[in-house]
């Protein structure tokens, strides 16, 4: 087992990442260019957390994990953007809500957690 996996808040992007994928491929008239780009940061929030957590130096590490806050930002940005459209309904604008702002409180005690 890789030293990414046993983390909790690797298992929270991860699912997020599934969930926002899953709701994607159900869902009709979304812009393709939000859709690109939600599934690019969502994905990039998985990826540079994994890739921070190997990382060897205490500063290479804060600087993916960094970036994968700020890519969970962005999701979040884009999820308000479906939702002024109304191309997303309340309760599972809420769910995703919640889970991105689970996720970014995680990362950040990660972040702070590296000395």
């Amino acid at each position: 087992m890789f030293d990414f996996e046993k983390l909790d808040v690797y298992r929270v992007v991860r699912n997020l990442n599934a969930e926002v994928y899953t709701f994607i491929n159900k869902s009709k008239g979304i812009d393709k260019y939000i859709i690109d780009q939600w599934k690019r940061a969502s994905l990039s929030s998985v990826l540079n957390l994994s890739e921070g957590v190997g990382r060897m130096s205490k500063a290479d590490k804060k600087h993916f994990i960094t970036i994968s806050r700020g890519s969970i930002f962005e999701c979040v940005s884009i999820l308000q953007i479906i939702y002024d459209l109304k191309l997303i309904n309340e309760e599972s604008y809420n769910e995703l809500y919640s889970d991105y702002e689970k996720a970014s409180k995680m990362l950040l005690g990660l972040f702070r957690s590296i000395e």
